[in-house]
């Protein structure tokens, strides 16, 4: 195909996507039935793996809880099996250890089967300066909120391409799209996670594994303890979110096979600024919408 076909082609599908999107606004996409899919969850022990267990488990799924917290795991497998899933399996895993994930893995696979939906959701924060985080703190950031999703990707997602079948879901952050005060090593974090998460659905798309679907999450901060101190200037713009309409969302997201998610809405248009300002223009617009944030350390994963 010459230049100037291929260049029409691009321009006309380019309008065509962007005309579908703004329809859906206003038009709901179908949600496809998930009943009977094995969803594995980390990070299930509390806060949005928790709640998204319970959301998951309403829809028939047969449930995978993993969380280095055992009480925690366990209880939300309790809740999960009260709220409707058909099965529920939980099992203690530190995610920050690649030996373990691909050990508990091993067990996931002998003991339920494949995994086709799997949401990467453990995290932690530091909440220190760069300058005066712990080497051993920013080792362990990186190696939950980034490493651990290379190593379950490894794991499970090779069945997935056999099957052409299943759903990568990557709870990230909009601290990984924007540099955020206070916050290097959680950002560096989530950013990786973010171009990891795009790198793979790209490579899935050019191999034509186009059944394994992928959704990238990045919320501002929730409310669920783990940014303790974080403060935001303008709550109706940039609100510190409620988890439960975290979850609500990123459900409806993989239902739809949306692949990114940006909450409040506003995200993507001070997403879309940082692209088009002047790098000056966009740290005053940072500064004014208060981009920065003091943080109390919560290290579960």
């Amino acid at each position: 195909m010459n230049f100037f076909l291929e260049t029409i082609q691009v321009l006309l599908l380019s309008i065509w996507f962007n005309v579908e999107s703004f329809i859906h606004l206003f038009v709901p996409r179908k949600k496809k039935n998930i009943s009977g899919e094995v969803v594995l969850i980390t990070g299930a022990g509390s806060g949005i793996g928790r709640l998204m267990a319970q959301e998951f488990a309403a829809l028939g799924t047969v449930l995978v809880l993993w969380d280095i917290n055992k009480e925690g795991v366990k209880e939300t497998a309790r809740l999960a099996q009260s709220n409707g899933a058909v099965k529920v399996h939980h099992y203690v895993c530190d995610c920050s250890d690649k030996n373990e994930v691909y050990r508990v893995a091993d067990q996931v696979k002998r003991e339920v089967g494949d995994i086709s939906i799997l949401v990467n959701n453990a995290g932690i924060v530091t909440g220190k300066k760069f300058i005066d985080s712990p080497d051993s703190l920013i080792e362990k950031t990186m190696e939950v909120n980034t490493m651990a999703h290379f190593w379950t990707y490894k794991a499970f997602l090779p069945a997935m391409i056999a099957n052409n079948h299943g759903h990568l879901v990557s709870i990230a952050s909009s601290a990984g799209l924007i540099g955020v005060n206070g916050l290097a090593d959680y950002c560096a974090s989530k950013f990786g996670a973010v171009g990891f998460a795009e790198s793979v659905g790209l490579e899935l798309l050019a191999i034509g594994k186009d059944g394994v679907k992928t959704t990238i999450v990045c919320p501002y901060f929730i409310n669920t303890g783990m940014f303790d101190g974080c403060q935001t200037k303008w709550p109706t713009v940039l609100p510190i979110l409620d988890p439960h309409y975290v979850v609500k969302k990123i459900v409806n997201a993989v239902l739809t096979d949306q692949v990114y998610l940006l909450l409040p809405r506003s995200m993507y248009i001070i997403t879309a600024l940082k692209n088009l300002l002047h790098w000056k223009s966009f740290v005053l617009l940072g500064v004014y919408l208060g981009l920065t944030a003091e943080v109390e350390c919560d290290t579960s994963s």
